[in-house]
């Protein structure tokens, strides 16, 4: 088994919005990863049909720019949303969770993490959640996908980027009734969820829009096809990874991620303070969480305040992490320029990282903290 810790020493420009302070952090690259070969960018998501002749299974269907899928091409207009999910033992199990596209996790105050979910296909779900409070660094993330923001309301940290005119959210603290409701099978504040229909409800009261504004980043992945998949076998340097374990950065979620080879995926799994060990389910459909690609995201972070509340620092030039897919891994370097610009990744060599087709796992971490993989 292999322990990783964050060396490199980068210069802090200045801070986003999310409160963050001025100070350096670390990350490292590893030997291997020296003289990595540029690998030739797959086509855009949008252009696939396009660029390589591909034809979509039905007619009118287009690639997700959130999974690469074949989608159908009214939904590809559909602004996303993003569901902000605790997840301490008194919070599980969760409610939809698994339909998710794209899964943030990160640490909130008191050593727990906070899930976000990035719902491409939503407006049939019954119930998702439970939802918990935002914080500012969440809703940094979420712009990155112009999506709409499901929360329970949130510190006072929140409350500028909250505000802004531009940014959609369903606060549970001020939602009308029939928007969000309450189970009696476990005990507040961890009973509330929210449905497409209180989504749709909530949606028209406050007059969002639900297709794409134009503020976010068309193509924010790069995509491989399912028929040629990025191995990683192109850099000499990759390295295995068919068991990531978070247990450091996350001292009492502890989730961890075991890659089966029958499907090439990356089922979830993590080990609650309190029990709760084994895997990651979700109790509307009883399947585990599953992910093609995995990204672990070295990010600055200070602590606010002496209730621990956390504050990262979101956009950055640049910083460092790790990519796995199909079984492997390798180095990476992510920067984010703007509110609503994409988190970009990069290879040692400077090429943008090509993901594969299907659902991706974000994982940010504090800098300096280590994490297992073999």
């Amino acid at each position: 088994m292999k322990r990783w810790k964050a060396l490199i020493l980068v210069s802090i420009s200045v801070l986003a919005l999310s409160g963050c302070g001025k100070k350096e952090g670390t990350d490292k690259k590893t030997p291997e990863t020296a003289g990595i070969p540029p690998i030739e960018q797959a086509a855009e998501p949008n252009d696939v049909t396009d660029a390589e002749g591909e034809k979509p299974p039905v007619e009118g269907m287009v690639h997700s720019r959130l999974t690469n899928e074949w989608i159908d091409g009214e939904l590809a207009e559909k602004r996303p949303i993003a569901v902000m999910i605790p997840n301490e033992i008194s919070a599980v199990p969760h409610y939809g969770i698994s339909y998710a596209d794209i899964l943030y996790e990160c640490n909130v105050e008191g050593e727990m993490t906070r899930l976000m979910g990035i719902f491409g296909d939503w407006e049939n779900l019954e119930k998702i959640g439970n939802v918990r409070s935002a914080r500012d660094y969440y809703i940094y993330w979420s712009f990155e996908w112009d999506s709409i923001l499901c929360h329970y309301g949130g510190p006072f940290y929140i409350d500028e980027v909250i505000s802004r005119s531009t940014t959609d959210n369903i606060n549970g603290t001020v939602a009308a009734e029939g928007i969000y409701f309450r189970s009696t099978d476990r005990n507040a504040p961890h009973n509330a969820y929210i449905s497409a229909d209180g989504i749709k409800q909530a949606v028209r009261q406050y007059d969002y829009s639900t297709e794409y504004r134009d503020m976010a980043d068309d193509n924010h992945f790069q995509f491989a096809s399912k028929e040629e998949p990025n191995t990683l076998t192109q850099y000499e340097g990759s390295v295995s990874g068919t068991l990531i374990d978070l247990s450091e950065c996350y001292p009492k979620t502890k989730s961890y991620f075991k890659y089966d080879e029958s499907d090439g995926l990356y089922y979830r799994y993590q080990h609650l303070a309190g029990g709760s060990d084994g895997p990651h389910v979700d109790a509307l459909n009883d399947e585990q969480l599953k992910f093609k690609n995995v990204i672990v995201q070295y990010t600055y972070y200070e602590t606010r305040d002496a209730q621990g509340y956390l504050a990262y620092k979101c956009i950055d030039n640049t910083r460092g992490g790790w990519f796995f897919t199909e079984g492997r891994g390798i180095h990476i370097n992510w920067i984010k320029e703007s509110d609503y610009g994409a988190t970009r990744y990069y290879d040692d060599f400077g090429n943008e990282i090509t993901l594969n087709t299907g659902k991706t796992m974000i994982l940010i971490v504090e800098d300096g903290d280590g994490f297992h993989f073999e």
